[in-house]
């Protein structure tokens, strides 16, 4: 069974993304003290459709800036024109320019 909060954790991480950014799977479970729980954030995102307020799973690509999570979405490009619509270029399904688009919650949202 799903953690729900751990869940709630991730959706109001991913919330926090900039539009034009992108983050990883990774950083938000290191973010959240899951540093192995990537899986389990990928697994927050396949579920998060019709979730109020709604979670932008479009900017959650996996650690090479890769748009994993792709086909969870229908069309399977809705993801990358998402990203395309906030001015995130991706070619061959991976993002470019990533390292200038990353947005890391360990250090965005340092206290």
């Amino acid at each position: 069974m799903p953690d729900k909060d751990f869940y709630d954790q991730v959706y109001q991480v991913v919330r926090l993304i900039p539009a034009g950014r992108v983050t990883s799977y990774g950083a938000i479970a290191a973010y959240l003290g899951a540093k192995s729980g990537s899986r389990m954030v990928g697994y927050a995102m396949n579920n998060c459709a019709g979730i109020e307020p709604p979670v932008p799973a479009h900017r959650v690509v996996n650690r090479n800036g890769l748009l994993t999570g792709k086909f969870h979405f229908h069309p399977n490009s809705l993801m990358e024109d998402m990203l395309a619509s906030e001015g995130v270029k991706v070619e061959d399904d991976k993002v470019i320019d990533f390292k200038n688009v990353y947005w890391a919650p360990s250090v965005e949202l340092a206290l």
